[in-house]
């Protein structure tokens, strides 16, 4: 069970993909954790990556597949995995999908997350983040027992400057800019699963169960 997780920044899809890889006992892979192996492990692609990275630059589409294919190809992906984060873009879609057909493999599912932009500024303008220990909480959803002060170690709470509404808007432009056009890729490769991502965070995993079948 080969499956890519799509949907805006903020539409609860890293939520949706860790739980999928808990129910499937299947990897749940990002490129944020990838890169980070690979300088770790002081690897060949890691060392390119990080000439880039170390000079603000965004490491190319062709080393970021290389990248995400080396990590499919291991062995704890053998039943399947979920890819949190890639591809961003159709030139990514399209080195991946090269990538996999070389290794005989290819994509099962394409789940978007549906979420209007009004829900997402919302969702995250409710974001508190702990000054202290980092914890984080949501007005609405996840409240603290005292306003504005953090449960864990009694720090006070912010808004920070990523879930401002302003910030969170500009996030949105770009990805209906440059990822929404990856729904129609996969539309046509007859691979996309749409679900509502306004219902409850379980309403939407019991969506995706059924799916992709218990």
């Amino acid at each position: 069970m080969k499956i890519i997780m799509l949907g805006a920044p903020g539409a609860g899809k890293g939520t949706q993909a860790k739980k999928i890889a808990e129910k499937y006992q299947i990897p749940h892979i990002s490129t944020g954790d990838i890169f980070r192996a690979n300088i770790k492990n002081g690897t060949e692609l890691g060392k390119k990556a990080k000439t880039y990275m170390d000079q603000g630059l965004l490491v190319p589409d062709e080393l970021v597949c290389d990248l995400v294919v080396d990590r499919l190809q291991q062995e704890d992906c053998k039943k399947g995995y979920i890819l949190d984060g890639f591809p961003r873009t159709i030139p990514q879609a399209e080195s991946l999908d090269a990538a996999l057909c070389e290794i005989g493999a290819s994509i099962d599912y394409a789940i978007d997350v549906e979420v209007p932009d009004e829900n997402i500024v919302s969702r995250m303008g409710g974001r508190r983040a702990c000054v202290g220990c980092g914890a984080t909480y949501h007005l609405v959803y996840a409240p603290t027992k005292a306003e504005g002060i953090c449960d864990s170690c009694g720090a006070e709470l912010i808004l920070r400057d990523d879930d401002k509404p302003e910030t969170v808007q500009k996030r949105l432009d770009v990805y209906h800019e440059q990822t929404q056009p990856l729904i129609d890729f996969y539309s046509q490769k007859g691979v996309l699963k749409e679900v509502d991502g306004t219902m409850d965070m379980e309403d939407v995993f019991t969506a995706i169960i059924g799916i992709l079948g218990a």
